[in-house]
């Protein structure tokens, strides 16, 4: 009756990955960041694969320690085991890929946070739920980190638990390579083979490279070494053989043919760090759900594969949907990073590792509109500004900490609220196109290359809207897809999630076909928002050709919310009870019908702030619950 399968202790790090590929680390530009560290890595990638996953380790109480422990909650990773260290600072590692054979990196450890790791953050109740606990080789390297290992380990096997060694050798982070080493795999060293000797009877599976399995077993023949390490372990010994495969030995060592293997992938070598944790977390996967050695070998290696054809380390790492599709269906080009079908269910399947929350149900206050407001008497930018601030307020009011709530603003006028939403619990979406314009064109701002997302908060997601209809002549069709095209492409290579909202009713006649065939229109140009944003349509026939349409693509789909086009109350009021009759429509995204009479009134100076805060919640919350009710009474009736 274990709630956790696995629980990794030790490193836990933010790494700086450098972008810029086939260069030195010194010349690097500008880095992407990401968690990282061997335990950490193994944490979340298990947690991918679903299983029940913890870390214990410390982080500094400081916005690097913030981020790894918001990262985990995000990745599904249980952080009862995370201590808060409030004199020491978060681990970085600056890492950058120069060629296929060299990966340099740097680690700032030097008395960081999770090298205090000591007996007493051990909790005898969290090791006692876990079915398996691993350790990595970096915390026997001091006697302080040593003796927490060590008393999870003895803890483990007194409850039952399974128990497992990452050797995980970096030579510098034992102290006999200098900082400049950090890509060395491999220095001899009497006392580290003596230290890692000295723990090896305490675990039922060693997985190594080979240089790692020399180190432990004292020798720089490998099966000699893995002969010695037999000598003091009845583990299954796991050794990573980089192209040869990797051979699993759960007896004698009588050369490599009496091993286990599973089958490989011939895919390209494009970045090996983290590799070795996407292979321990698909071999725990495997070993815990007590599969075959050559089965369990099979889910190491592809995900491995994974990790050596992408950028970053957890961040490669697939999700257990992600894993059965490519082994189902095998390799298609050896460079998995370009795989389009393979990148979008990596994409789809781990997307709330990159954006968390709940976003079952949205209600979205949507006060993005630029030209509405500018048409008003007034108005000048810096009232404009002041009321966006208001709005979001108004929506703070209403979300008062609850999940499900959210907005759409704009940075052109709404700057200041949309800088202030950040960090709220509110879901974000950013317009990127130029008010009323078709063909579309996005704001100016961007850059022709969409260069500008590169700026964007990470939490925002980007929304376009097309006004589009089936009968658009073919160039006219052409040239709106391209450039959604070119957002959507630019927002997926800065981890944004996409919004695409499509507006035919402003074009010309519509029937219950119409959006159906937009939507399947768009999908066959490759493009795949997370978020559909669709006008109320006309009939329950009409939502369910438009709802099959997307899942026909892609049942990974975040969602639909449902536009206002500032109707009445009223009549947004049964288009609510229509659209929730459909799981997939989330919710609504709604705007003039919340804030339009206010504005007036605020900019002729008939409203002071705070009646306009009350009247916008107000307003606000009664479409919340509308929303809500409406979804309640198609679920009693379902």
């Amino acid at each position: 009756m274990k709630t956790l399968d696995v629980i990794t202790i030790g490193r836990s790090s933010v790494d700086l990955y450098g972008q810029q590929v086939g260069g030195r680390l010194e010349d690097m530009g500008s880095f992407a960041k990401y968690i990282g560290g061997s335990p950490t890595n193994i944490a979340c990638g298990t947690a991918r694969l679903g299983l029940r996953s913890a870390v214990i380790t410390r982080v500094g109480d400081e916005h690097m320690g913030r981020f790894i422990r918001g990262q985990l909650i995000r990745e599904g990773v249980d952080v009862r085991g995370v201590a808060t260290d409030p004199e020491r600072l978060t681990a970085l590692v600056i890492l950058g890929i120069r060629d296929q054979d060299s990966f340099p990196l740097i680690f700032y450890r030097e008395n960081c946070a999770d090298m205090a790791l000591s007996e007493g953050d051990i909790d005898e109740g969290l090791i006692a739920d876990a079915r398996c606990v691993l350790a990595t080789g970096t915390h026997l390297s001091n006697p302080r980190t040593e003796a927490a290992v060590m008393r999870a380990l003895t803890l483990a096997r007194a409850h039952g638990a399974r128990t497992a060694l990452d050797i995980d050798y970096r030579p510098n982070l034992w102290g006999v390579a200098g900082h400049g080493a950090g890509e060395s795999r491999f220095v001899e060293s009497a006392a580290v083979t003596a230290r890692l000797q000295a723990t090896l009877p305490l675990f039922d599976l060693i997985v190594g490279t080979e240089e790692e399995f020399h180190i432990a077993g004292g020798t720089t023949d490998t099966l000699d070494a893995l002969r010695a390490v037999r000598a003091l372990s009845d583990a299954v010994l796991v050794c990573k053989r980089g192209a040869a495969g990797a051979v699993a030995f759960a007896g004698a060592i009588d050369g490599w043919d009496g091993g286990q293997q599973g089958p490989g992938f011939p895919i390209e070598v494009f970045n090996v760090l983290g590799a070795g944790d996407g292979f321990f977390s698909g071999l725990l996967k495997g070993w815990l759900d007590d599969e075959t050695w050559p089965r369990a070998l099979e889910y190491a290696n592809a995900c491995g594969a994974f990790a050596v054809s992408r950028h970053g380390c957890t961040p490669a790492y697939p999700s257990l949907e992600e894993l059965r599709f490519f082994l189902d269906r095998g390799v298609v080009q050896p460079d998995l990073r370009n795989d389009a079908a393979l990148e979008q269910v990596h994409w789809a399947t781990n997307r709330q590792g990159r954006m968390g929350g709940d976003w079952s149900t949205m209600r979205v206050f949507a006060f993005d509109h630029r030209m509405q407001l500018e048409a008003m008497d007034g108005y000048t930018p810096t009232k404009g500004a002041a009321f966006k601030r208001l709005c979001l307020d108004a929506a703070l009011r209403v979300q008062d900490g609850q999940p499900g709530h959210g907005i759409l603003c704009d940075n052109r006028i709404g700057r200041a609220a949309l800088h202030a939403a950040s960090g709220t619990g509110l879901w974000i979406g950013r317009p990127a196109e130029w008010p009323g314009s078709r063909p579309l064109t996005l704001e100016p701002e961007l850059g022709a290359d969409c260069g500008g997302l590169s700026e964007w908060a990470r939490e925002t997601v980007v929304k376009v809207l097309c006004f589009c209809h089936p009968d658009d002549d073919a160039a006219l069709r052409a040239e709106q897809e391209a450039t959604v095209g070119r957002l959507f492409t630019a927002a997926r290579r800065n981890g944004l999630d996409f919004l695409l909202e499509i507006i035919p009713s402003k074009v010309g006649p519509v029937d219950e076909d119409t959006t159906a065939v937009l939507i399947r229109q768009f999908y066959a140009a490759g493009i795949f928002p997370d978020w559909w944003k669709l006008e109320p349509l006309t009939s329950a026939a009409a939502w369910s050709k438009a709802i099959a349409a997307i899942e026909q693509h892609d049942r990974h789909t975040r969602g639909i919310v449902v536009l206002g086009l500032d109707a009445p109350e009223a009549e947004l009021e049964a288009s609510f009870h229509v659209a929730a009759g459909f799981p997939l429509v989330r919710g609504f995204a709604v705007g003039r019908t919340i804030f339009g009479a206010v504005a007036r009134d605020w900019f002729a100076g008939h409203l002071g702030d705070e009646e306009a805060v009350g009247a916008m919640a107000d307003r606000y919350a009664r479409l919340c619950g509308i929303w809500d009710r409406a979804r309640v009474a198609a679920q009693d009736g379902a």
